[in-house]
This record gives C-alpha cells, sequence and structure tokens, in this order.
C-alpha cells in the first residue's frame, strides 16, 4: 500500500493509520488507568487480613503491588496527557509498550523473591494474569511488529524467570503458596480476566471502526476515479479536497486532439462499430498520455483535451504530440491490414495561463480548466484542416521547449500569423503535415 504521495506528503492511507494510532494511544492510555484503578479497588476489596505466619512476607508483597499499581496508574495519566495535549510521538509507543511487558515482568520477579518460590511457580503469581491484559493493548495500536515485540519481550522474559532455580520448595515455600490459591487471590485473576476482555472488546470496536471508515475512504477514492481524471484524483486522494477545489492560476501546456471526418463516418454505421472505434481511438489517446505524464482533462465526443504542468511540460506536451502521431500512424496500419480505412486527427498545442480547480461536491466532482490557454488550444487544432497539417503548435509553447532559433524549431513549418478571435494580436503558428499513410481499399470509405 503506497503511504506517501510523489511530494511526500503522506495519503490518506499513512493518515488514516497515524490517526488510528493515535486515537488508539489514547484508548490505551484510559484502559490503563481504568486497569490500574480496578487493581487497586480489587486488592483492598478481596485482600482480607492473613494468617500470622505468612503475614510479614505478604505485607512486603502487598506494598510493592500497591507501589507498582500507582506507578501504572501514573504511566496511564502521563501518556493520556501527552496525546490530548499533541506532545505524543509515534516513537514513544514502543517504550511505553515495554515499559507495559516490565510492570509484569518486574512485578512477577519481585513476588518470587519475596515469596522465595522458584521460577517454575511462577504462573501462581496473580501478576502473570495480566500477561493477556497488555497483549490486548498492542493489538489495539493495529501494528504487527509492536504486537510481535511485545510477545517476544514477554515470552522471553517470563522463560527466563521460569527457568531460575535460585530457590527450593520448602514447608515455609508450601505455606506462602498456599495463601495464592485461596479465594482473594482467585478473585483478582477473575479481574484480570475480565479486564483483558474488556480491553479485547475495546479493540474489535476500533478495529471495527477503522474498517468502516476505510470502507467510506475506498467508496470516496473510487468516486474520485471515476468523476475525475487519474492524475488529478491522485492529488485529490494525497491533499484536502478543499484545497484543491479553491483552484488555482498556473501555465500549462494544453493540448486538443480531434479525429477528421469522423461525423460522416458514423453515419449509418452499426453502433457496436463506432463504440468500438472510440474505444480504440482513447485507449491510444491515454496511452500518450500516460506516456508523456500527461492528464486527460476530458474526452469531447471524438476528440480529447489534455493538460501538461509541472516540470518540463511544454516538452512532454510536445512529446505527446508526437506520440500521438505515432499511435496514429501504427494504429493506421493495423487497419489497412485488415482492409480498413486510415485514421486521421488534428492536434493543437498552446502555452500559458489556464484557471484550473476542482467543482462540485463528494458525490459528483468535476475538473475545470479554464481561460484563453484552453481556447487558443482548441482553435489551433481547428487550424489543422484549414492548413492541411497535423499538428499546429504556438510559438509560445516552442519558446517554453527552448529559446527561438534552437533545433526544437527544426523540421516544423512556418505558418502565417494569426488573429484568433478573442485576441488582440496575432499568435506566431507552427505545424507539421500529415504522416503518409497506407493507402485503404478502395471498396471502403475513407476516413481523412
Amino acid at each position: 500500500m503506497r503511504t506517501r504521495s510523489g511530494r511526500g506528503r503522506p495519503t490518506p492511507n499513512a493518515a488514516l493509520l497515524r490517526e488510528a494510532e493515535l486515537r488508539a494511544e489514547k484508548i490505551v492510555s484510559i484502559l490503563r488507568i481504568l486497569v490500574s484503578l480496578g487493581l487497586i479497588l480489587v486488592f483492598f476489596l478481596a485482600v482480607g487480613k492473613p494468617p500470622v505466619e505468612v503475614a510479614e512476607v505478604l505485607h512486603k508483597q502487598w506494598v510493592f503491588a500497591v507501589l507498582s499499581m500507582l506507578s501504572y496508574l501514573g504511566l496511564g495519566i502521563l501518556s493520556l496527557w501527552l496525546a490530548n495535549s499533541g506532545r505524543f510521538r509515534r516513537w514513544m509507543i514502543w517504550p511505553a509498550v515495554t515499559f507495559d511487558c516490565l510492570f509484569i515482568l518486574v512485578n512477577t520477579w519481585v513476588g518470587l523473591e519475596n515469596l522465595a518460590m522458584p521460577g517454575v511457580l511462577l504462573f501462581l503469581l496473580p501478576s502473570t494474569w495480566l500477561v493477556p491484559v497488555v497483549l490486548a493493548f498492542a493489538v489495539l495500536r493495529f501494528n504487527p511488529y509492536l504486537q510481535a515485540y511485545c510477545v517476544t519481550l514477554m515470552t522471553i522474559g517470563l522463560c527466563y524467570l521460569s527457568f531460575r532455580t535460585d530457590h527450593v520448595v520448602t514447608e515455609e515455600v508450601v505455606l506462602r503458596l498456599s495463601y495464592l490459591v485461596v479465594a482473594a487471590p482467585n478473585i483478582a485473576r477473575l479481574a484480570m480476566i475480565l479486564l483483558a476482555g474488556v480491553v479485547l472488546v475495546v479493540a474489535a470496536a476500533a478495529l471495527r471502526q477503522l474498517l468502516h471508515r476505510s470502507l467510506i475512504e475506498t467508496e470516496r477514492r473510487l468516486s474520485l476515479t471515476r468523476y475525475l481524471p487519474a492524475r488529478l484524483a491522485e492529488r485529490v486522494r494525497a491533499e484536502a479536497l478543499e484545497d484543491v477545489r479553491q483552484g488555482r492560476r498556473q501555465d500549462m501546456g494544453v493540448l486538443f486532439v480531434d479525429l477528421r471526418a469522423f461525423t460522416s463516418w458514423s453515419e449509418g454505421r452499426d453502433p457496436a462499430e463506432v463504440g468500438a472505434f472510440l474505444t480504440d481511438f482513447r485507449i491510444r489517446v491515454q496511452r500518450a498520455a500516460r506516456q508523456t505524464n500527461g492528464m486527460v482533462d476530458k474526452f469531447i465526443g471524438d476528440g480529447a483535451m489534455l493538460l501538461f504542468d509541472g516540470t518540463a511540460a511544454a516538452e512532454r506536451a510536445l512529446r505527446c504530440a508526437f506520440c500521438l502521431s505515432d499511435e496514429m500512424r501504427d494504429w493506421s496500419e493495423y487497419r489497412h491490414a485488415k482492409a480498413l480505412p486510415p485514421v486521421r486527427v488534428g492536434i493543437g498545442l498552446h502555452w500559458g495561463e489556464v484557471f484550473s480547480g476542482v467543482v462540485g461536491d463528494e458525490e459528483r466532482l468535476e475538473y475545470a480548466a479554464l481561460g484563453d490557454t484552453v481556447n487558443t488550444a482548441s482553435r489551433l487544432e481547428q487550424l489543422t484542416k484549414e492548413h492541411d497539417m497535423e499538428i499546429i503548435v504556438s510559438g509560445a509553447l516552442l519558446d517554453q521547449v527552448a529559446p527561438e532559433g534552437a533545433p526544437a524549431r527544426d523540421g516544423w513549418t512556418t505558418l502565417p500569423p494569426a488573429v484568433l478571435r478573442g485576441r488582440r494580436g496575432a499568435i506566431a503558428l507552427f505545424g507539421r503535415g500529415r504522416p503518409v499513410l497506407p493507402e485503404a481499399d478502395p471498396a471502403v470509405k475513407p476516413v481523412s
């Protein structure tokens, strides 16, 4: 899954995951606080007066347990404050998970030492029953690497503690152990299982919400792809829709291409044949646009309007015109082999300022490119008929490709300057003639 746009800006996929991670960290912080308060409450309600013979040892254990629960409560409060104040950073998740694991491992180690228990009996300690809670916390963060780290750290720590043989089972140890399997510790264990279940329910709800938002985002992207040019849809996905909707003025290369004599050719023909012909034409236009990183703004009947902006836009627009010419020639040769008439097009290119922007709402978006540059490019395409040229390009676009007199003008025929409707001055024009196409079958009416 791609997570960054071409300009280094995070795409909505990455933004959605980051937002989910931050929201998950807030939830985990709140759950830490609730778990700590719940354990403290269960501790004071369930723990009664211990037998005299183990009272001193258990009092030490209880003091440490209360202090550790208070420190865990402090971690929850601190992490919640960082998340709500905007000071939380993604890297902080890793030390937070490490602290979660150490909270259990240190409590387990202290319990073993305080009760003089061998490691093989560590699962009798109520603290180890918090393992599912911490693993459930990791699930909330939607990060498999973090989950794997948590599982690995917890497993290695518990394995190390379980194989410790510093202590042996004596009668005194057995007496202490007997207190770990009475009602009070079992109530604590049941409370921890309940807390783990609550965390997993919250995790399931968060995952469901993330899935729901992802489906909405996918539907929105499909709508963008349906109504907007592909390259523009990518831009709208990478930016806020409002930013794109505001529009902007920028210099662009504008290209119009139109099939010649299509109207007369299509009269009386089978609609399926006409549709297939237009589909072939549009496939070739889109291929030329992709090869030159252009944007097909719209298809207009038997024609198309393409836009070029960004780096080397004018050069790419000119290259696209040549690609279109090659595409049409190859297509004509293919048709000639099947005894079909050749294909002719007219292509006009101009360079200048264009107002561009997205109009409409998310239900129906449309890209608009307006201005004199667009009108001029359309007019140049129409002039290809009058001058019997395949391509007519303005001097403004060639000047962008290379200074006047440079090799970029080689191979072009200088045409009489034209005064176009709506313009005050004449515009310099340059043209390229139609390529020599295969002769069509005389029995087939040509498209010329």
